[in-house]
């Protein structure tokens, strides 16, 4: 079996596609993955399984909760690398931000740099979009409108839930 991390993107978010996690936890595990841990409510997912769980994910959430999310899946390899990658390792984790894109992004640069602040830079490597933003997100028009400059579905965690995610795999 091999250690899976999947990221849902959009879930229990304004009261929109709600997803309690600990009864998806409990589904996932009856569906027959292993090692289920989910980190937070807003769609972490660490579990063993046999192949790519997207599809079987996909279902059981369409059949028990009603809708399906953008799912994400790396094994622990790929999200290894993701970090690894990571050309922000020296800054605070919450201010580094890995934007997982479904694939291959095509960065609309054009709109990028009209929304980008002074104080953020960010790098793409492979399929994800590194953010660095020393002064937050909360306000940041790039991350309000980042699936538009990146040109594909994507779903973002800060440094320190990366490593957590880690964390949860490495204890798979």
């Amino acid at each position: 079996m091999k250690t899976y991390i999947t990221l849902l993107r959009g879930v229990n978010v304004g009261g929109k596609n709600l997803l309690p996690m600990k009864e998806l936890k409990s589904q996932l595990a009856a569906a027959g993955f292993e090692q289920v841990k989910t980190y937070i409510q807003s769609g972490n997912i660490v579990l063993l399984s046999n192949s790519n769980p997207e599809e079987e994910i996909a279902t059981l959430i369409q059949t028990e909760f009603g809708f399906i999310p953008e799912i994400m899946v790396l094994d622990d390899d790929e999200f290894m690398r993701c970090a690894s990658d990571n050309p922000y390792q020296e800054a605070e984790g919450k201010t580094v931000h890995f934007y997982f894109c479904k694939t291959q992004p095509q960065i609309n640069t054009e709109k990028l740099a009209g929304l980008i602040s002074a104080t953020e830079s960010y790098q793409l490597v492979d399929k994800v979009f590194y953010l660095h933003a020393p002064d937050g997100i909360g306000r940041s028009k790039l991350v309000a409108n980042i699936e538009a400059c990146l040109g594909v579905p994507a779903t973002g965690r800060n440094l320190n839930t990366v490593n957590k995610l880690i964390d949860m795999a490495k204890s798979a």
